[in-house]
């Protein structure tokens, strides 16, 4: 890893260089500079780095080049600040911090912001210790968000561990931390719930950054309360009144683009249409899993994106780098390419298509043509990270049978809706017949099972319900041990017995993701870090989960990315409905509600 000293410490040596006195490590020659400052393109531009920062950024360079300089030459290419993800979460990639930073820096990625409350949820403090540690060993800057809420919603569900001010306050002493994790519990901090304050006053008092997550189409009296609670961002926004009401109010406008989560483009209007100052809109991924990453980019992608939706190309550079550096009060350090800066850019030759030719942080080449050429090394997480899906006993497909209310021949559900690439849910209804005494899916109007499996605790409980827009017609079903944010194992089928195979093989393996139809196992991804992450290479994993994808469309499902979606379907802070190990959660409420509707 490329180690890098404080400005300060270097900034002797830095003006030595910029004045000619000494000599740079590297200079890069006759680029077009990408300035996120001015918002210009300079031709004709030389870059020269010493100690892993930026000395000198003018039209020749030649007096800071000694015997020893390593050149490059740019060659009329546009040289733009490595571009930063504001709000990410690693384990939705299913690989590790280190894999996930192989897979994205051949895409131009050279910092990163994440929020590890998914191993969080599963292991507690140790589980954020071991992303914290291991981010700090790699070659680009990943900063670390203290997850705030562990779990995301007290009452309504139970995770593996449960953090609170004490924890927060620990954390934000860490060299790493960056800030507070977005703040999922907004029906608290409108309430002014002790512990949501109590975290986000503890993380003001360390002078950092605040992350919000205000999942509500109410933009009314709850919206107001949560901003003066003070978070400072929001990811959750669907709509160009979304992103009005929070730059509106001084927060920053996060626009993301995942794997499964399309909200750049109904956002950005409120840029390109509606004329709202662009330097407070960020863009992001949030989640993106590990065959995203290999086969179409990562943040590249998303700043092509927002290109394709009417920005100019500068100002989604600008949204990508310089606008992410100052929110987390970072902007002396990263995003953008000037004197003191860690020298942190990319070499492409076309910037509305973005291709990544070059890509060097700290002042070292990570990667070209697309490859990585640095060598990072796997990281080893110990055995106590693993194995923890905790079942109570063999998983029987008769404990998937739901019993109907009542002596009657049909009955209304309340059914989850999945919407494709989006993150809330629909609060459905469904009239399903009842056989044996016993409530029946059915599959002719897409209506099949979900099943949520305490994993942490071995209490042996078993959450039944309904989900639609998954389109299975197959015999079939899928598990995961991923499962926003508490991480239980969900189980979406369309008959018992492939859901019982299902479950206990995920029990059997320590966790990940698998498909069963017909009795037979058609993929898996094993995930044995908490039940997250695998401990294989970005590009296994990446393959393996292309298999999945095929296996979830044999059996019938049309859905772009149903793996996100089905990981979300427990993620009890997003509207309408959800479910949890507590039973069906209405997240217009965030109250438990009934199975079937009282006629």
């Amino acid at each position: 890893m490329a180690e890098i000293k404080p400005w300060s410490e270097s900034a002797k040596t830095l003006v030595d260089v910029a004045m000619g006195r000494a000599e740079a490590d590297i200079v890069v020659r006759n680029g077009r500079w990408v300035n996120v400052h001015s918002g210009e393109i300079i031709d004709s531009t030389d870059f020269a780095i010493i100690n892993g920062r930026f000395a000198f950024v003018g039209p020749d360079a030649s007096h800071t080049i000694g015997p020893d300089t390593q050149q490059i030459d740019a060659a009329g290419r546009y040289v733009l600040p490595g571009l930063c993800d504001a709000h990410m979460h690693v384990e939705s990639g299913m690989v590790t911090v280190t894999e996930f930073a192989r897979a994205v820096i051949p895409h131009g990625t050279t910092s990163m912001f994440i929020d590890p409350h998914e191993i969080g949820n599963v292991l507690g403090m140790p589980g954020i210790k071991l992303m914290h540690d291991e981010a700090m060993s790699l070659p680009i800057n990943i900063y670390v968000q203290m997850p705030s809420c562990v779990p995301s919603a007290p009452g309504l569900e139970h995770a593996g561990a449960e953090l609170g001010v004490s924890d927060v306050q620990e954390a934000m002493q860490w060299p790493n931390i960056i800030g507070l994790g977005e703040v999922m519990n907004f029906p608290g901090v409108a309430a002014g719930d002790a512990k949501m304050l109590g975290e986000i006053a503890a993380t003001q008092r360390a002078g950092k950054t605040i992350g919000g997550h205000y999942a509500s189409k109410n933009l009314g009296l709850p919206f107001h309360g949560y901003v003066a609670g003070g978070p400072e961002d929001d990811h959750e926004g669907t709509s160009v009144e979304d992103a009005i009401a929070r730059v509106r109010q001084g927060m920053r406008a996060m626009l993301r683009l995942g794997s499964a989560w399309y909200d750049v483009a109904p956002q950005i209007k409120a840029v390109t249409e509606h004329g709202l100052d662009p330097r407070h809109f960020i863009l992001c991924t949030d989640d993106c899993h590990s065959g995203t990453l290999i086969n179409d980019g990562h943040m590249n992608r998303v700043v092509r994106h927002a290109i394709s939706q009417g920005l100019k190309p500068i100002t989604a550079i600008q949204m990508a780098t310089i606008n992410t550096a100052q929110h987390f009060g970072l902007e002396r350090e990263l995003g953008s390419i000037t004197p003191g800066r860690r020298a942190d850019l990319i070499i492409s030759s076309d910037l509305a298509d973005l291709p990544i030719e070059v890509v060097m942080a700290r002042g070292e080449v990570l990667a070209e043509a697309g490859a990585l050429t640095a060598n990072i090394e796997p990281y080893a997480y110990p055995d106590s990270a693993k194995n923890t899906v905790n079942l109570k006993q063999t998983i029987k497909p008769e404990q998937f049978a739901i019993q109907a209310p009542s002596d009657k021949s049909s009955v209304t559900a309340r059914v989850i809706g999945v919407v494709e690439n989006q993150a809330p849910t629909e609060a459905l209804q469904a009239e399903l017949k009842v056989q044996d005494g016993l409530v029946q899916m059915d599959v002719s109007t897409d209506v099949c099972q979900i099943a949520l499996v305490e994993r942490h605790r071995a209490t042996g409980g078993i959450t039944n319900g309904f989900v639609s827009g998954f389109g299975y017609k197959q015999p079939c079903a899928v598990a995961s041990t991923v499962a926003h944010d508490a991480h239980h194992m969900i189980v979406v089928g369309t008959n018992y017995v492939d859901m019982a195979l299902a479950a206990n093989r995920l029990a059997e393996i320590g966790g990940g993701v698998t498909v069963f139809r017909d009795g037979q196992q058609q993929a898996l991804v094993e995930l044995p870090i908490a039940g997250l992450m695998s401990d294989e290479r970005a590009e296994v994993v990446a393959d393996k989960a292309q298999v999945l994808v095929q296996a979830m469309q044999d059996c019938g499902c049309a859905l772009n990315n149903a793996y996100m979606q089905h990981s979300l379907l427990a993620l009890v802070v997003i509207p309408a409905l959800r479910i949890s190990d507590t039973g069906l959660i209405d997240v217009t409420t965030f109250s438990e509600t009934p199975l079937f509707v009282e006629e």
